[in-house]
C-alpha cells in the first residue's frame, strides 16, 4: 500500500469533523496512512471522537425547489457557483419552473428530463432554458438531481423546506390521507436531527460491522460477557442516533418518533406508519 503524505488541510478537515486536537488528528492520519475514514475510526476507538460530521468541506451553492401537481410531488436541486446568484429572482424562478415541470411531466430520469421540451416555451428544451439562464446570470448552473413522489389515497405526504431551500425533507405517512400535519411535524424533525435510516433493519451490514468493531476497540481487556453487553448497548445508542423511528422527537424528548406516530394512530383509531423519508441538503 502506497503511503499518502498527510497535509495540513487533511489535519484541519479531520479536526473539523471530529473536534479532536490537531496533534492527535495528525497522529491518527499518519497511522492510517492518510485514509480519512480509517483515521476517524482510530480516534473513535481511542474514545476521542464521538459525534463525527459527515463532511468537513464546504458544500456547493444552490437551492432545492419543490412543486406539486395533482398526482405527484417533485424535488429538484439546482446548483450555482455563488449564493449571490442563488438569491437572484431569475435563478429562483428557474428553479421553480424546473420543479413544476418535473411534477407535471414525471420524467423517468434526469437525463431524459433535461432533453424534454419546456412547456412554457416548446421551442426550448429544459437544458436550453438552463443555458439561457446561465448566460443571463454569468455563472455555471446545473440541475443536479430530481426525485418524484406519486400521491396516493392511502398515504399522507409532506415537504418541509429550511434555510431558503438549503435543506428540504420529505415524509410519506401510511394510513390514509388527511395526516399531512403529522407528516410535516416528522419532516421538520428530520431537518433538525438528520437521520440516515428509517429503522435498524435498514442499516447496511458493513456499517453495523464497523460500529461493532469500534465498540469492541473501546472495551479491550474486559471479560467477553461484559464486552457483549457493552457492544449491544453501544449499538443501541448508535441506532437511537441514526434511525428516524428510534430518535427522540425534537419537540419532546420524552417520546420517540415511533411513539409519536403510534400515539396519533391510537387517537384516530387506525394504524399509522412512516413508510419512507428523504433529507436533501444542497451539495451533500
Amino acid at each position: 500500500m502506497t503511503s499518502v503524505k498527510v497535509t495540513p488541510d487533511m489535519v484541519k478537515e479531520l479536526r473539523e469533523r471530529t473536534g479532536v486536537g490537531m496533534g492527535k488528528c495528525k497522529e491518527a492520519l499518519d497511522q492510517a496512512q492518510g485514509d480519512m475514514e480509517k483515521a476517524i475510526d482510530l480516534l473513535r476507538k481511542a474514545g476521542m471522537a464521538s459525534a463525527v460530521k459527515k463532511e468537513g468541506r464546504e458544500t456547493k451553492e444552490g437551492m432545492i425547489a419543490t412543486a406539486e401537481s395533482k398526482d405527484a410531488i417533485a424535488l429538484v436541486e439546482i446548483n450555482a457557483e455563488t449564493d449571490f446568484v442563488v438569491q437572484n429572482d431569475r435563478f429562483k424562478q428557474f428553479a421553480l419552473d424546473v420543479a413544476k415541470e418535473a411534477a407535471e411531466t414525471k420524467p423517468a430520469s434526469l437525463e431524459a428530463f433535461v432533453q424534454q421540451k419546456f412547456s412554457k416555451d416548446p421551442t426550448l428544451t429544459i437544458d436550453e432554458y438552463r443555458a439561457i439562464v446561465m448566460q443571463s446570470l454569468g455563472e455555471n448552473i446545473r440541475i443536479r438531481r430530481i426525485q418524484l413522489f406519486p400521491k396516493s389515497s392511502s398515504a399522507s405526504l409532506a415537504i418541509y423546506s429550511h434555510m431558503g431551500g438549503k435543506i428540504v425533507t420529505f415524509v410519506e405517512l401510511e394510513g390514509g390521507a388527511g395526516q399531512e400535519g403529522l407528516a410535516r411535524e416528522v419532516a421538520m424533525h428530520i431537518a433538525a436531527e438528520s437521520p440516515d435510516y428509517l429503522k435498524p433493519e435498514e442499516v447496511p451490514a458493513d456499517i453495523k460491522a464497523r460500529e461493532e468493531e469500534i465498540a469492541r476497540g473501546q472495551v479491550v481487556g474486559k471479560p467477553e460477557a461484559i464486552v457483549e453487553k457493552i457492544v449491544e448497548g453501544k449499538l443501541k445508542a448508535f441506532y437511537d442516533q441514526v434511525c428516524l423511528l428510534r430518535q427522540k422527537y425534537v419537540k419532546d424528548n420524552a417520546v420517540t418518533i415511533s411513539d409519536l406516530v403510534a400515539k396519533e394512530g391510537q387517537r384516530l383509531g387506525k394504524p399509522l406508519a412512516v413508510r419512507r423519508f428523504i433529507r436533501w441538503q444542497v451539495g451533500a
